[in-house]
C-alpha cells in the first residue's frame, strides 16, 4: 500500500548535525520506552498530551518538531526522575528552544519578554526605579560587605504585589533572628532565569557575567534568594569561580533554627501541607530544609499530599510557562490544589513565587477555604503569635 505523501519524512543530515551539536547528543541514550510521556503532567489534562517520547525521537533523528511541544514543557523534570536511561530531557528541550530562536520560530509574546529584560532588567516590564518599592515599609538597608548575607529578592518578589508580601515577611524573619543583611536596592540585577528557561542562552550568559561582576564589586560572599529559580541559576548556571555561595532562604532558615537563632516561643496551631517547588526539589534536591523549618513551629501539624518530595506535581509555572498562557482546565495547579484539599489542611504552603501565583489562581476557582502561604509568611506569623516582631 502506497503511503500518503504527507506521511513521508525526509531526514536532513545538516539539521541532524545541528541538533546533535546544540544538545551535545544528550538524547542519544533514549531507547523510546515512553515512561517520560506517561509521567508528564500534561497526560492528566490534555486529550492529546505532549508526547515527550516522540519529541526525543525527533531530536535523535534531526526531524523538525512541528506541533510546538517544545514550548509546553515546564522543565519540572518529573520525567527525568523516572527515566531508566538518565536522559536530561529538560536540557534537551532548552537546547531545542535555543535553536527555535535562531530560526525565528518562537511563540508570540516571548520576544517581548526578552526586550523587557534588555530595557528594564526584569521580565515584568517594570522600571528599575520601582525595584525596591516592596521595601518602603520593611526597613531594609543597603548591603555592606560586613553583612552576613546579601538578601537577593529577585524580579517577581520585587514587582509582583502578592510576592512582595513574602519579601517583606522574610526580611522581618531575618531581623527577628538577628541576621545582619542588606539588599542592592534598585541596583539589584536579574538572575536571568527567564532568558535561560526560554532558550535565550547566549543572552543569559551576558546577563550572568554582568550580575556576577556586580556581586563581586559589592563584596558578596553569601547570597540568600527568595525564589528557587534564582537559587538554581546562581548554583548551577553561573561559573563556579564567581566567588559567592548561593542559598535558598529555606536552607538558611533551617540553619538558623539548628543554631538556635530562630526560635518560636508560642504555638501556632495550624494544619499545613507542603508543596515541593520543582526547582527546589527535583532540580536541587532540597526537600528537608523547608519541612525542618515548619516542623520547628510548635502547634503546626504538617501533613503530606500523596505526591510529595521527588514525586511532587508541578504547579505549571516553570520552564518559562509563567510568560505563556495556559488555558483554564489545563493547569497543573488545578490538580495540585485538589490534592492539597484532600489532606484537609488549613494552609497550602510552598516556597516559590511562581508556585504561589499558580496555586492561588487555582484555589480561587476551587471554592476551597484553604489558603496559600509561603514558608516565610508562616514563620513570620508564628513569630508574631509568640510576641516577636518579624
Amino acid at each position: 500500500m502506497k503511503r500518503p505523501k504527507d506521511d513521508v519524512i525526509t531526514l536532513d543530515d545538516a539539521l541532524w548535525e545541528r541538533v546533535m551539536a546544540a544538545t551535545d547528543g544528550a538524547m542519544a541514550p533514549c531507547f523510546q520506552c515512553g515512561v517520560c510521556t506517561a509521567t508528564c503532567p500534561w497526560s492528566e489534562l490534555q486529550n492529546e498530551p505532549v508526547n515527550v517520547r516522540a519529541l526525543m525521537r525527533r531530536a535523535q533523528l534531526g526531524i523538525e518538531e512541528p506541533d510546538g511541544a517544545v514550548w509546553w514543557c515546564t522543565t519540572c523534570r518529573a520525567c527525568e526522575a523516572q527515566c531508566p536511561r538518565g536522559v536530561p530531557i529538560a536540557s534537551v528541550v532548552l537546547a531545542l528552544r535555543r535553536l527555535a530562536w535562531q530560526d525565528q520560530s518562537v511563540p508570540k509574546g516571548l520576544p517581548g519578554v526578552m526586550w523587557a529584560l534588555h530595557w528594564d532588567g526584569n521580565p515584568w516590564r517594570r522600571p528599575p526605579s520601582q525595584r525596591a518599592a516592596w521595601a518602603r515599609t520593611a526597613d531594609v538597608k543597603r548591603f555592606e560587605p560586613t553583612d552576613e548575607i546579601l538578601y537577593y529578592v529577585g524580579c517577581t518578589p520585587s514587582y509582583d504585589n502578592r510576592s512582595q508580601k513574602v519579601a517583606r515577611a522574610l526580611a522581618g524573619v531575618f531581623r527577628a533572628a538577628g541576621v545582619t543583611f542588606g539588599t542592592l536596592g534598585e541596583d539589584e540585577p536579574c538572575c536571568g532565569d527567564a532568558a535561560f528557561s526560554l532558550g535565550q542562552h547566549d543572552y543569559f550568559r551576558q546577563m550572568a557575567a554582568t550580575t556576577a561582576r556586580r556581586f563581586s564589586e559589592s563584596g558578596v560572599k553569601t547570597l540568600v534568594t527568595v525564589s528557587p529559580h534564582c537559587y538554581d541559576m546562581f548554583r548551577n548556571h553561573y561559573p563556579a569561580t564567581d566567588g559567592f555561595l548561593p542559598l535558598h532562604y529555606t536552607q538558611y532558615l533551617a540553619q538558623l533554627v539548628a543554631d538556635g537563632r530562630l526560635r518560636f516561643e508560642q504555638p501556632y496551631p495550624i494544619t499545613a501541607t507542603f508543596h515541593d517547588p520543582c526547582y527546589l526539589g527535583r532540580e536541587n534536591g532540597v526537600y528537608d530544609a523547608p519541612r525542618q523549618v515548619l516542623e520547628a513551629i510548635p502547634g503546626l501539624k504538617l501533613v503530606e499530599m500523596p505526591r510529595n518530595h521527588e514525586a511532587a506535581l508541578c504547579c505549571g509555572g516553570g520552564g518559562g510557562r509563567m510568560w505563556m498562557e495556559t488555558k483554564a482546565g489545563e493547569r497543573f495547579s488545578d490538580l495540585r490544589v485538589r490534592e492539597a484539599a484532600g489532606t484537609e489542611a488549613d494552609v497550602l504552603v510552598t516556597a516559590c513565587p511562581h508556585c504561589i501565583a499558580c496555586l492561588e489562581d487555582s484555589l480561587k476557582l476551587s471554592g476551597s477555604a484553604m489558603r496559600v502561604m509561603d514558608v516565610a509568611e508562616v514563620v513570620a506569623a508564628a513569630l508574631a503569635a509568640g510576641g516577636a516582631s518579624p
